[in-house]
């Protein structure tokens, strides 16, 4: 009797946790994919206004062994348009430039659980972000490092509807380094990790297990204000999610890896650069699994 009621709460858990699986990374704050060619590089000293809008679908959900358990007729979307103020200035710590950078989404979701099954949206803002950067620019390198966090500042109110916030802190160690493979510095291959360490989610008792991405790009310029290249992302939670019977059920170890085009035009009149990508998930597990796509805008002051 008692493994037929443990059953049946792991299995409601489960269906409860639809709306987050939808959030496209159900257990991690950063969204993989939003940084493209030459990820890890951090502009010179000076300040920039950076707009990321990202659009996920997620047409699958998959169960741990990569198979789709999705209803008839499931549907997932996530759209973020998210402003970035970053500061880089002129004082150097240890030889890097140090800077800073913080980060305030606006969240579009909607999931629809089958033909005949619950749906929800939600509109409003996520979490906020903030960081402290280090980089260094030696020879043909760019290295890239930073600290931050996020704050539960979104409504993180739980399933059966989707949610702009995550309703847990997150510290977040940043490293990355481009290397520029030719002289005229033309072609480029940049590889950034991002190593996240969650807490408590909403006082449940209920901890996510702690997450890493990678996000990477091999780029070549074609002319001097465009840039194409071929970019990727990998995420996956490291370690198990905890403190309760039902932390799995919620926040279940899960992976994706995507690959795609990105082309990369600046316009100098404007000091604008202009990034589009596109990125398709060829694997996830205990996750969706879908298209991203991403318009991102960059502003030299």
């Amino acid at each position: 009797m008692k493994t037929q009621i443990s059953r049946c709460l792991l299995i409601t858990a489960a269906l409860l946790a639809i709306p987050a699986a939808v959030q496209a990374q159900p257990d991690a704050h950063y969204v993989p994919g939003v940084e493209g060619i030459e990820c890890a590089t951090l502009p010179p000293p000076g300040f920039y206004l950076r707009d990321y809008n990202v659009f996920y679908i997620g047409q699958k959900l998959n169960n741990a062994t990569g198979h789709n358990i999705a209803p008839v007729g499931f549907e997932g979307e996530v759209y973020a348009t998210v402003p970035r103020i970053i500061y880089i200035s002129d004082f150097k710590v240890l030889g890097g430039y140090w800077g800073g950078d913080v980060v305030l989404p606006f969240i579009y979701s909607y999931y629809r659980a089958g033909y005949h099954g619950p749906s929800g949206s939600t509109t409003g803002m996520g979490d906020f972000y903030g960081e402290t950067t280090l980089s260094w620019h030696p020879g043909k390198f760019d290295i890239g490092s930073a600290v931050g966090f996020w704050a539960p500042t979104g409504n993180s109110s739980g399933p059966p509807q989707t949610q702009p916030g995550d309703g847990f802190w997150t510290p977040e160690l940043t490293l990355g380094v481009t290397y520029h493979i030719d002289e005229a510095r033309t072609w480029a291959i940049s590889a950034l990790n991002r190593y996240e360490f969650n807490t408590e989610y909403r006082n449940t008792g209920v901890t996510p297990g702690q997450a890493w991405t990678l996000e990477w790009g091999l780029s070549k310029k074609i002319i001097k204000p465009v840039d194409v290249g071929v970019v990727g992302y990998y995420q996956q939670r490291t370690t198990a999610s905890g403190n309760s019977p039902l932390a799995e059920a919620f926040f279940p170890y899960s992976r994706v890896a995507a690959v795609g085009p990105e082309v990369e035009w600046f316009y100098a009149p404007w000091k604008l650069f202009v990034q589009a990508r596109y990125y398709y998930e060829f694997m996830a597990e205990n996750r969706a699994q879908g298209h991203t796509m991403a318009l991102v805008l960059t502003k030299a002051f």
